[in-house]
């Protein structure tokens, strides 16, 4: 089995410190990709649970896209809120996202490493990739 691994040398975080992990490990089919926050150019972006999440969320797919995996191949997402009361704004974004194909999922309330109100990580699965 061979273990190819997606942005190694491009993970930044805040500030521009380079980050010790890939963005993305494909093995055997399988795509995980990192955790992913509203951040762009290396910050946090401004706004609110909907905008910050719309952009957590693209950040996940744009990392997906680029290992050649499309939004039918999500099998499970992870979501982490800052506040419960997030909750309902978050699903109005996910499910715009993922309404052709829903994939399984998990959402439970974190406090984050970086400044934001959520942070997202997506399972893929392609079977001619195995």
């Amino acid at each position: 089995m061979t273990i190819k691994r997606y942005g190694v040398d491009e993970s930044t975080g805040t500030g521009g410190q380079k980050l010790p992990f890939a963005k993305a490990v494909e093995a055997a089919g399988w795509l995980y990709v990192s955790g992913q926050t509203p951040m762009r150019n290396g910050e946090v972006v401004e706004g609110g649970i909907v905008e910050q999440s719309e952009l957590a969320l693209q950040n996940c797919l744009d990392i997906m896209q680029q290992a050649g995996y499309s939004l039918c191949d999500v099998v499970h997402v992870k979501v982490y809120l800052t506040d419960a009361r997030y909750f309902s704004s978050f699903n109005q974004v996910f499910r715009r996202v993922f309404s052709e194909a829903p994939p399984a999922r998990i959402c439970a309330v974190a406090d984050l490493v970086v400044d934001c109100k959520v942070e997202v990580d997506l399972t893929c699965y392609r079977a001619n990739r195995a």
